[in-house]
């Protein structure tokens, strides 16, 4: 192929891009990408426009993931594609959205239920529609295999024959889907605690409890950066976390990866995981994250948000399943091909939140 920037006009004759990059295109330009914009991390997407969503999450998970796999030789379109897509199974109103939506399908009978590493997955291979001869977005296999598993064997029951025919469910995803997986750690912790502080939910001083948060704390404030400077306080704190959870990483994993195998990395469910942490750091995260749980996530007011996403997920799934011509023109139509609950779930899981609330509202009213 040549070009000339002169040329108002070119023909491309072969793609410039690796196929993982392709995969990562395809993923940003599709709907449900977009939609991520409006899907709860941990606030609501209305309560303030600082807040992360599951958009912004995947985009910071991405760069997170970026910087590990080029500093362990790993393949970075790989982790790229996969940490773009990760969460777009997920339901409006975060983890408890997906739980209800769950307990919805197993209380009338549908033991399969909901849920959302499967739902990325299908969201890639099937209900995304940009081609005519057939579903999905086309992606490489090894993506779909991160989508799937993140780190572990994922041999689930509910997973149709096709999948155990097409994937060993019995073996770790690639190295660049490990990182994926521990990259999201990093970015959820980080950006939590930030949003959590801004928010007055959690506090430096809760934090100190935590003998991980406490290094870091020391960090900054060895910049001379004093909790007054609120803003950049926030902001010093969540970059010397990334940046020694990261280089943490790299340190221990980096012996560990075989580099002469990285873009087929199919490791047996009994090996070690090459990317992590040493035990005694895997020690104080889970002490951070037990913190942040405690103090921030059962935080009443976003138990009380959380609690009316739930009545919103468990209103609509009521509401289409006694009246299914609700659904809109495409989901009506698939329910000649598909089961209805499985067909409404779908429906339900690719809302943002704010429209999920705008659907209940109209049923039975403000929530």
């Amino acid at each position: 192929m040549s070009y000339k920037p002169s040329d108002r006009f070119y023909k491309i004759d072969k793609d410039f891009r690796n196929p993982y990059a392709r995969d990562r295109d395809r993923i940003i330009h599709c709907g449900s990408f977009r939609k991520l914009e409006y899907k709860t991390q941990v606030f609501l997407n209305h309560e303030g426009d600082f807040f992360r969503t599951r958009l912004t999450h995947s985009i910071e998970v991405s760069q997170i993931a970026r910087s590990i796999t080029s500093n362990l030789g790993l393949n970075e379109s790989l982790a790229e594609a996969i940490a773009l897509s990760h969460d777009l199974g997920h339901t409006p109103f975060g983890h408890v959205g997906g739980d209800t939506l769950d307990e919805c399908l197993k209380t009338d009978g549908f033991t399969n239920g909901f849920e959302h590493n499967f739902q990325s997955f299908r969201v890639v291979s099937k209900l995304e529609k940009r081609y005519a001869g057939f579903d999905g977005l086309n992606l490489t296999f090894a993506t779909l295999e991160g989508i799937l598993k993140h780190s572990y064997p994922y041999n689930k029951s509910f997973l149709p024959k096709t999948i155990a025919e097409n994937f060993d469910l019995n073996t770790h995803p690639s190295i660049e889907a490990m990182v994926v997986d521990r990259a999201d750690e990093i970015a959820y912790m980080s950006h939590d605690i930030d949003d959590g502080v801004n928010s007055g939910f959690i506090t430096f001083d809760d934090l100190k409890t935590s003998e991980l948060a406490c290094e870091i704390l020391e960090k900054v404030e060895a910049e001379g950066v004093g909790q007054e400077q609120d803003e950049m306080f926030r902001y010093r704190f969540s970059s010397h976390l990334i940046n020694y959870l990261v280089y943490s990483l790299l340190d221990y994993s980096k012996d560990k990866v075989d580099n002469s195998n990285i873009l087929s990395a199919t490791i047996d469910s009994k090996s070690e995981i090459p990317i992590g942490f040493d035990s005694e750091l895997e020690t104080k995260i889970k002490k951070l994250k037990k913190l942040m749980f405690n103090k921030m996530y059962q935080h009443k007011n976003i138990v009380r948000k959380m609690y009316a996403g739930k009545k919103a997920i468990e209103g609509i799934y009521k509401a289409l399943s006694d009246e299914e011509k609700m659904l809109p023109k495409y989901y009506y139509a698939q329910l000649d091909k598909r089961a209805k609950h499985r067909v409404i779930a779908d429906y339900i899981a690719s809302m943002s939140d704010r429209y999920a609330f705008s659907f209940y509202n109209e049923i039975y009213g403000r929530i």
